[in-house]
């Protein structure tokens, strides 16, 4: 297997990571063999110093259509001779996927370029930021496979769009256009497909020229759970004191006062 064949593409561009879902004839969907190397993927980025923004996406006309409905149709899930705690500790795993999309200190950007369903939604949803294409088309899928939903998708869609929202997507199963998504707050613009991953491109290349340390602690302030609003404001306050020792903050005042563009260097 070459790079170019494999499940799972990485690109490191300056600071930017570029994960790209390589089975289209599956329409990337998520078998073993393409989640087990989306999870070293993202490892690898997560871990590279020199990449503060990583953009996931599909090859082919599709982001990512969730399950293998080939090991659905199998009976992936009735195979006797698996106990269902290894079953469950092995989707766990792989659910990791999103784990990492929410949690890593870089900005996750899903670059949603065709069809997204089921699991693909769910780790669309992981991500900080979504960007769709005019061929995007969303579904959430599980009701109608028989399924509850798996890889955070429930959590995540009722904090991005409240809950009445994700109990219409979830129990309705209603198919979202591109526009749909954008009304509803799902995706940030959509893009005629011809230029979508330039402009997506050029949107993560601006993100990673950002302060690094206050982008990352922007993320967690927005991202952490908190017990209550005096909690988040003990931390906030915390982060944004630090922010203001660091050489970036300084750099971002002078190059504001003499009109020119800032150069940050992370410390």
């Amino acid at each position: 297997m070459t790079e170019q064949t494999a499940p799972v593409i990485f690109e490191a561009k300056g600071g930017v990571g570029i994960v790209s879902l390589n089975q289209p004839e599956k329409r990337n969907s998520f078998t073993d063999e393409m989640l087990y190397d989306l999870l070293e993927k993202l490892e690898q980025a997560a871990s590279d110093p020199e990449i503060r923004v990583i953009v996931l996406t599909g090859n082919g006309k599709s982001f990512s259509v969730g399950g293998d409905l080939d090991e659905f149709a199998a009976g992936e899930f009735k195979t006797v001779d698996i106990p269902h705690e290894t079953s469950v500790s092995k989707l766990r795993n792989f659910m990791r996927v999103s784990q990492y999309l929410r949690t890593s200190e870089k900005v996750t950007i899903a670059a949603i370029n065709g069809a997204c369903a089921g699991a693909g939604l769910s780790v669309a949803a992981a991500c900080d930021l979504r960007f769709a294409s005019t061929k995007s088309v969303f579904r959430t899928a599980f009701i109608d496979a028989g399924l509850s939903g798996d890889f955070g998708g429930t959590w995540s869609l009722v904090r991005l769009l409240g809950e009445a929202r994700a109990k219409e997507l979830y129990l309705l199963n209603q198919k979202l256009t591109p526009e749909d998504a954008l009304r509803i707050g799902l995706v940030s613009w959509v893009e005629s497909h011809e230029t979508f991953m330039p402009r997506v491109l050029a949107e993560a290349e601006a993100l990673a020229a950002k302060p690094p340390i206050a982008m990352k602690l922007i993320k967690k302030n927005l991202t952490e759970e908190h017990a209550n609003f005096l909690e988040a404001l003990e931390v906030e306050a915390d982060r944004h004191v630090f922010c203001g020792y660091t050489d970036d903050a300084v750099e971002a005042a002078a190059a504001f006062l003499e009109k020119r563009e800032p150069n940050y260097t992370g410390k």
